[in-house]
């Protein structure tokens, strides 16, 4: 099988090269998948450059925690899954259900990664696809989409019909936030620095749009000026923490995931106005990803994908997600 790797002490995704590896086998409890599709996110890059958590790579790895495709084999002992099943693999492998527990996760150069022709996971790191999507689409949920469940719908705070979302730029998680949002009831405000992207925003359904180039304290403007909001799902971090507080009403939720600009830390003073919280999101178990997927079907959710290429052009791929004209998902289709 071709398998796109990045090298031991990789710097960047520009490092980024095919080898030709053994067809792996599915050992006990483990799934055989051939590979259809991949998408990238910011974590990609991270991973990439060696700043992910654990640092530089220590060894050559595969790259890519999305991905989906169709069991091929299973292992013995295998029960959930057989030959032909349409799935996508879950992030955290070994988080089934309940509590946080943080273990191994896909694409993080110590586990396996999605970007290759086939890749065996650990059974409990499986989960069927949405009926209604196809491989492309079905590939930009298993970080993004969870993540974005995850921050809108769980936890104490979970949205109703009739709140309001503010979403921060136009990435992948904040896109399938809107769309989730839209699907649940809720009003959507959304932000960028790009008039176009705003309009194409408007165009999927946000009541508000915000430049934050043109509004630099768009936390108080959305906060007074648009009368607030229930959740943030909050990209940023650090550097963008403060103006989400200033974004909320009364009790309202940031739903922190903070991958763009995670470092520093912003005085949480702001939450006492409105008997707001935070709460951290990391991504989410399998059984999130079962619940995202059966709603992605009731409600007829198309994940958006701004570009899609081929296996070959992964590199382009990584460079156009990277990228001003970014938007959404990017992902990588196999042949």
């Amino acid at each position: 099988m071709r398998a796109w790797m990045l090298p031991a002490s990789s710097d960047g995704f520009d490092k980024l090269y095919v080898e030709t590896l053994p067809d792996p086998t599915p050992g006990p409890g483990e799934v055989l998948i051939q590979v259809h599709a991949c998408s990238i996110n910011y974590r990609d890059f991270a991973v990439a450059a060696g700043k992910y958590f654990g640092g530089a790579l220590k060894a050559p790895a595969v790259p890519l925690s999305d991905g989906a495709g169709q069991v091929v084999a299973v292992g013995e002992g295998v029960t959930k899954f057989k030959e032909g099943d349409r799935v996508q693999g879950s992030f955290f492998m070994n988080w089934v259900d309940g509590p946080p527990r943080m273990s191994a996760a896909l694409g993080d150069g110590f586990s396996p990664g999605m970007l290759a022709e086939l890749v065996v996971l650990p059974e409990s790191g499986v989960v069927p696809m949405a009926e209604s999507l196809d491989y492309a689409e079905a590939s930009c949920l298993p970080c993004a989409g969870v993540t974005a469940w995850n921050a809108l719908f769980e936890g104490p705070r979970a949205l109703v019909p009739g709140n309001r979302v503010l979403v921060l730029g136009s990435g992948g998680v904040s896109m399938l936030a809107l769309q989730l949002a839209r699907a649940g009831g809720c009003e959507v405000i959304a932000t960028s620095s790009s008039h176009q992207k705003l309009e194409r925003i408007r165009e999927l359904g946000a009541a508000h749009t915000v430049n934050y180039k043109t509004i630099p304290d768009w936390g108080r403007f959305v906060g007074q000026d648009l009368g607030g909001v229930d959740k943030v799902v909050e990209v940023g971090g650090a550097g963008t923490a403060e103006q989400s507080m200033a974004a909320l009403r009364s009790q309202g939720e940031v739903a922190l995931i903070g991958v763009l600009s995670p470092e520093g830390g912003p005085n949480p003073r702001g939450l006492m106005m409105t008997a707001g919280s935070m709460r951290g999101i990391f991504v989410g178990p399998a059984a999130m990803a079962r619940r995202l997927n059966a709603a992605v079907d009731a409600n007829g959710i198309k994940p958006l994908i701004g570009r899609r290429f081929g296996f070959d052009q992964a590199k382009d791929a990584y460079a156009h997600a990277w990228g001003p004209e970014s938007f959404a998902k990017t992902v990588i289709e196999l042949a």
